[in-house]
């Protein structure tokens, strides 16, 4: 198939056929991504580090999150850049961003390494590590530090493989790094008796063979190829892809500021509840696991979807566009549905899949607050679900002031506000109500910006007739 055939298959060929070809190969390869984390997270609590090398795990992945927010930005930037070019017929912009975007990656990922380092230990306790926890955490992280080029590079050039028609490519790539890290940790971990170390060690391994796959596509690329010219910088180029991307980055750097705001109050309440605080660390250290293999079956449905999404807005085939939103919501409310039904009716099973608590004084008090964490803070998930797809689909047609609004009102204006006011009058279980109410006022919003751009499309299919 020649390049103008890949792309105008986008326009032509059945929506439901699309997004089965899409997005299967991309919610696969999210959900492995989110293994790499959610592996280690049950290895260790099945071991003898247990409650507390997962509080370790749990106070360490929103650092991870940091530099995934970097490359999921540029990553998803050139993507939906090079989708958008592509309904436009325009062959000569969109390999200029890819290759600035890739050597921006790396720069960043040096940058962070090198703040990171000398600053391990207090970014650790900022991010609720005691003092039972901080030598299991900082055993673990610098071991992922030394890795972040890796692991940046292969988050985003996974993106633009995806964005260039070839999703089984990048679910290969996470599918066998995802092996390679569950193969490896109970080697590591319980053969070898390395501790954190060993599970560290079979994630950055996994990633590397990861990075590897993802870098060898760049060889035999669809829509686009690179040369020597794509790597000279053009930012040019390169900010009109940052623009689509930067909803990616406010809604990964949002998960950041929560953690960092709820692992504070956590620590802070917790200490003064029956709970202690590495309890609270580590429950909920757990649910964010558990909540991004929710969230990333939706992200997968849309990010699929997103070639066919930018490719037909480009191409003013705007009937699609909305016909693709009808069937992505659909498959997201579904997704939250379960979810919910699981969340609410067997939390103890999905929280005792991560091991059984040993080495914490009131073992009880764990599964107590594991069943309020599950039960009330994940309430509304369905709604966070319809939030978060919401924001990726505005992303995808090159609205990011919409995509960046919705990202936003439901983490930084409702729910870390929530966060500091309630647990003053409720302690602790204050916190974990947060979380709906935010849902529940962001589902409001992200309903009626949805309302006005589809509007939008109705006036403009009426133009064109």
């Amino acid at each position: 198939m020649t390049q103008a055939e890949t792309s105008q298959f986008l326009g032509t060929e059945k929506i439901g056929k699309l997004m089965l070809k899409f997005s299967i190969p991309c919610v696969l390869s999210l959900l492995v991504s989110a293994l790499y984390n959610i592996v280690d997270q049950i290895f260790i609590g099945n071991s003898e580090l247990s409650a507390l090398g997962n509080a370790a795990t749990g106070v360490v992945f929103p650092i991870f999150i940091i530099a995934q927010a970097f490359a999921w930005c540029f990553g998803d930037g050139c993507a939906a850049y090079l989708n958008i070019c592509q309904g436009k017929k325009d062959t000569q912009s969109a390999h200029k961003a890819i290759g600035t975007g890739m050597i921006i990656t790396l720069f960043t990922s040096i940058v962070l390494m090198a703040v990171f380092f000398p600053l391990k230990t207090q970014l650790l306790t900022l991010f609720g590590a005691s003092e039972n926890s901080i030598g299991m955490a900082v055993e673990y992280f610098n071991i992922i530090l030394a890795f972040f080029p890796v692991y940046m590079l292969s988050n985003m050039m996974n993106a633009v493989v995806r964005a260039d028609g070839s999703p089984s490519w990048s679910m290969a790539s996470m599918l066998v790094g995802a092996i390679i890290n569950i193969v490896l940790d109970p080697v590591f971990i319980f053969g070898l008796h390395w501790g954190m170390k060993g599970a560290a060690l079979a994630t950055v391994i996994g990633q590397v063979v990861s990075f590897v796959i993802s870098f060898l596509y760049f060889f035999r690329t669809k829509t686009f190829k690179l040369t020597k010219k794509s790597f000279i910088l053009d930012f040019k180029a390169f900010a009109e892809a940052l623009k689509l991307g930067t909803s990616s980055f406010i809604t990964q750097m949002t998960i950041v500021i929560i953690s960092l705001v709820c692992n504070i109050m956590l620590a802070k309440y917790g200490a003064m509840s029956r709970y202690g605080v590495d309890i609270p660390i580590a429950i909920i250290g757990i649910e964010s696991k558990v909540f991004t293999v929710v969230i990333n079956l939706v992200v997968g449905i849309v990010l699929g979807c997103q070639p066919i999404i930018g490719y037909n807005m480009g191409a003013k085939k705007y009937g699609r566009v909305k016909k693709l939103y009808k069937s992505i919501l659909l498959c997201t409310i579904i997704i939250g549905a379960a979810s919910t039904l699981l969340f609410e009716l067997a939390p103890r099973s999905v929280v005792g899949i991560f091991g059984t608590p040993t080495n914490i004084p009131n073992p009880e008090d764990y599964w107590i607050f594991a069943e309020k964490t599950f039960r009330i803070f994940l309430a509304l998930v369905t709604f966070t679900c319809i939030i978060k797809m919401t924001s990726i689909f505005f992303q995808a047609v090159g609205k990011p002031a919409q995509a960046v609004i919705s990202s936003m009102i439901r983490d930084i204006i409702c729910f870390v506000p929530l966060i500091l006011i309630l647990p003053k009058f409720f302690g602790i279980e204050g916190i974990l109500f947060a979380a709906p109410i935010a849902d529940f006022i962001a589902m409001i919003v992200a309903a009626a910006l949805t309302m006005v751009f589809m509007r939008s499309l109705k006036m403009s299919r009426s133009k064109q007739n």
